[in-house]
């Protein structure tokens, strides 16, 4: 055989081989795979390695950086020597890990997926995690935290996922989420298998849909109450996934401590009774200004608009002014009047879904101005009530005395031969006897009169008129009762 010939042949496979270690990663120029890992490409594996701790030293291009199932009992500030600006993801779960320092992520700023689930940590203490600004995903689940800093979370602008499952949290600082600023991007939150006796139920609904149908509370010692089940009844009607997932798991306590029952069951049930709120059904009155939200579960919506009851789509304000469509997807409605009452409808398009809202509203036909106002027309239409039954039973039997003022006991009756004047429409004689000189006044009764019509009595008649002299004395008064008396003022002279 030829040597240099077989040099050749050998130098040429070679050349390629070698090439490729230079050019690798992991090649003399970059450094070596520490002992028991596994590395390809950029991507570190550790994993069951019976290690105690961080291995030294870790390639600078690390991009990922598995360490689960290890007996790595403490993250020290000095773990990582150098800076790993590559590094996006560390896993470190079951290690039995009961400390981390405040300054152990300074040297990955670009970390967006940590993993610290199956642990033994018993508390987040302040500002843990406020180096990690571009994290995604935390998973803090299945170890023994009690206490929760409510700066633990700072500077997490970018966090998306948050797993607290299966802890001892008895309080969790969910006022992070009320406004939105703290933690902007949450849209998972799970705080489930924990030891939550309570929930802030108003803070939780004034959540948009889209974190609410992520916000996992199953499995906590919850205490029943109205404000809870309907919480929960809302989920269910809108089929968010924490409640559709989740139903079985959804217990809570009665009021004398017994056994766990379904949220969902305490409908109807003594000693609670709850009954489900209406929702997306909003009442107002007259002239009021109302706001129509668009409680959609989507993220990233691209467009969305309102149709109101009549068919009219509302992009933007309106010519009337009316109605205006807000920056958050509100719809406002100024001035109600009775023509704004009906169904509206919220159309929202999402990134791969689209969803339909829709809000029943009911308009008053009265205009309300405050609670004063109600309590004064209820006195009022009372007072009014009461006062009708008293005049009832002063016309019944209260009724005043008819002889008031009565006639001269000088005057006489009429006498008997007058009834050419007495009244043709009723039956009621027109005479009765005379006044007893000296006699005081007094009523005339029953007895003194004859029957009149319909069975009543009715007294006597026409006063007899004085006595005069000459051709003219035969004129007599007229009868009130007389038909002259209903049609003339004239008397009539016989």
């Amino acid at each position: 055989r030829d040597p240099v010939g077989q040099s050749v042949a050998m130098a040429g496979v070679g050349w390629p081989l070698l090439a490729l270690v230079l050019l690798s990663p992991w090649g003399w120029a970059g450094g070596s795979c520490p002992p028991r890992c596994v590395c390809a490409s950029n991507i570190l594996s550790c994993s069951q390695a019976v290690l105690s701790s961080v291995p030294s030293p870790l390639p600078r291009f690390t991009a990922v950086l598995d360490l689960s199932h290890n007996n790595i009992s403490r993250l020290r500030a000095d773990w990582a020597p150098g800076r790993l600006a590559h590094l996006h993801a560390l896993l470190l779960s079951h290690n039995g890990l009961s400390f981390v320092s405040t300054e152990a992520f300074a040297h990955v700023p670009h970390l967006r997926h940590l993993d610290l689930s199956s642990n033994r940590l018993r508390a987040l203490e302040e500002n843990l995690f406020s180096d990690l600004t571009e994290l995604e995903v935390l998973l803090l689940y299945n170890n023994e935290i009690s206490v929760v800093d409510r700066t633990a979370f700072d500077n997490l602008g970018r966090l998306r996922k948050l797993y607290l499952g299966q802890n001892r949290i008895s309080r969790f600082p969910l006022e992070l989420l009320r406004d939105g600023s703290r933690l902007p991007q949450l849209a998972l939150l799970d705080l489930s298998a924990n030891r939550l006796r309570s929930v802030p139920v108003g803070e939780l609904q004034a959540l948009p849909a889209w974190l609410r149908d992520r916000l996992y509370l199953h499995a906590n010692p919850l205490a029943c109450d109205c404000q809870l089940f309907q919480l929960v009844a809302r989920g269910r009607r809108r089929r968010l996934s924490a409640v559709m997932d989740f139903q079985e798991e959804l217990r809570c306590l009665p009021p004398p401590p017994s056994a766990p029952v379904a949220i969902l069951a305490l409908a109807g049930r003594q000693p609670l009774n709850c009954s489900e709120a209406r929702e997306a059904v909003l009442e107002a009155h007259l002239g009021d200004t109302i706001t129509l939200s668009c409680d959609t579960r989507l993220r990233g919506v691209r467009s969305r608009h309102w149709v109101t009851p009549g068919g009219e789509r509302v992009l933007e304000e309106t010519g009337n002014g009316s109605a205006a469509l807000l920056a958050n997807g509100s719809l406002q409605l100024r001035a109600l009047r009775p023509d704004d009452a009906g169904t509206y409808a919220c159309w929202v398009a999402g990134p791969l879904l689209n969803e339909t809202l829709y809000v029943e509203l009911l308009v008053h036909n009265v205009t309300l101005h405050g609670p004063h106002d109600t309590l004064n027309t209820a006195y009022t239409t009372l007072v009014g009530c009461i006062l009708s039954v008293v005049l009832v039973l002063i016309y019944l039997y209260l009724t005043p005395c008819r002889c008031c003022c009565c006639r001269g006991a000088d005057k006489a009756p009429a006498p008997r031969d007058d009834s050419i004047n007495s009244s043709v429409l009723s039956t009621t004689p027109n005479h009765a006897a005379a006044a007893v000189p000296g006699e005081p006044c007094r009523s005339r009764s029953a007895s003194s009169a004859g029957p009149g019509q319909n069975g009543r009595f009715k007294g006597g008649g026409t006063p007899q008129a004085p006595p005069r002299h000459g051709p003219k004395a035969q004129r007599k008064v007229s009868d009130p009762d007389s038909v002259s008396s209903v049609f003339s003022d004239t008397p009539i002279v016989v």
